[in-house]
Parts: C-alpha cells; structure tokens; sequence
C-alpha cells in the first residue's frame, strides 16, 4: 500500500501522558554542586505501553545551562534487536537530569515515516517543588514531585500503512475511576469538564456583577451632574 494514500472519513486516537517526577537528592547532593533534586520528563503511554509503533523519536529541548541541552530520544533496530538511544526504559521516551530549578521543556513528537504526518510540538513545565495542601508534608518527608498530564494524538484520516499500524495494536483505554498507580480515568476528564463549567459560570456571575456595578456608577454620576 502507497504510505500516502489516506483512510477517507478516519480518526484514530492515540492517549499519551507527558509530565516529570522529581526527587530531592538529599544526601545524594554532591558537596561542590548546587543541583538540589533529580528528574525524570518523558513522554509515554498511560499504562507505560511502548509507544514506538507509531512514534519515531521525541526531542527535549532543555534549559541552555545543560550540556547538550537538546536530546534526541529514539529507538532503531539493530540486530533485529530494538534499542534505545538515550533512554533509561524501554516504555517511555524519557530524559533524566538533576538541577535546582523550574524551567519550560520544549518537547516534539516526530512519527514513524508510514505516518506522513508533520511533528507536533508541546510544552512541560518541570515541577521541582511540591504544591496545594500537602506541600509541607511532602516537603518534610523528602517525597517525590509529580506533574503529569494526558493528552491524546489524534489521527485524521491517516495514510493506509499508519492505518495498518495503528489498527494492528489495540489502543490502550482510559479506566473508568483513577487508581493509585494511574491517576487518569474517564472520571478525571469528566470531572475537569465539570470545572471548567464552574470555572466559565463563575466569570460570568463576575462580569455581571461589574457591570452592574458600572451602570449604577455611571447614573450616581449622572445624578450628581444634574443636581
């Protein structure tokens, strides 16, 4: 099949999770060096499913004070033997680092050639430091910082052979309630829609109140010019 031949009236839907854990290096903290925590951003699937079918390699963009700041993640076959260049595991794209501060990644996601698609670009900003209500708790104990957010990589209408691939391994399915190892469920995204309807009626009930609060001036305004 020709790779540019495309699936009129296709979409398939690939979920992923991008984000970084970090960990304090407490006594692993090297006298000379000011690097306070290690951390680990990667790109992998909700259950850590290979994502490598269909992707080709992610490119981290790190802050200029690295060494090599941009690092190319991928995997090749060699040897009929699939390896990883960079990458500690062999689910994730992933880069692991130690440092003392918060910074954006630039992240790209380039697909495998049967794709014939464009890269897509995202951006992680690198949680080092724990917030909300137990943030002192997880200060004091040394816990490890996470900051993960799915996301899905949406297909439309894909070539034949990305069809083929992508078809050929089953999608990966979002639970109905969150557990313990797996933060993301169908609950979850349910739940952010609910607040983003909060969200949106709170600002209305907002702007309301401050035009109100416009009209009222403007004919206490008016009173007072007249009298």
């Amino acid at each position: 099949m020709a790779p540019t031949t495309r699936v009129p009236k296709c979409q398939i839907i690939r979920p992923i999770v991008v984000g970084n854990v970090a960990m304090p290096l407490g006594d692993r903290k090297k006298p000379d060096s000011d690097h306070t925590h290690s951390w680990t951003v990667s790109v992998r699937g909700v259950y850590n499913e290979d994502l490598s079918y269909f992707i080709k390699k992610v490119v981290f963009k790190l802050h200029d004070t690295y060494p090599n700041a941009t690092r190319s993640i991928k995997k090749k076959v060699l040897s009929r033997e699939i390896k990883i260049v960079l990458a500690i595991d062999q689910s994730p794209f992933e880069v692991s680092e130690t440092g003392w501060g918060e910074f954006d990644i630039a992240i790209r996601i380039y697909f495998v050639p049967e794709a014939a698609e464009k890269s897509i670009s995202l951006f992680h900003h690198l949680k080092l430091h724990p917030y909300g209500p137990n943030s002192e708790t997880i200060r004091e104990q040394g816990l490890s910082v996470t900051s993960y957010q799915y996301d899905e990589i949406i297909f439309n209408e894909p070539t034949e052979a990305m069809y083929e691939i992508l078809t050929t391994h089953s999608r990966a399915v979002l639970p109905l309630d969150r557990t313990p190892s797996n933060p993301f469920s169908q609950r979850t995204e349910q739940e952010e829609l609910d607040r983003l309807e909060l969200a949106l009626r709170k600002v209305e009930e907002m702007t309301k109140e401050y035009k109100d609060k416009i009209i009222q001036l403007e004919k206490t305004s008016t009173k007072n010019a007249v009298t």
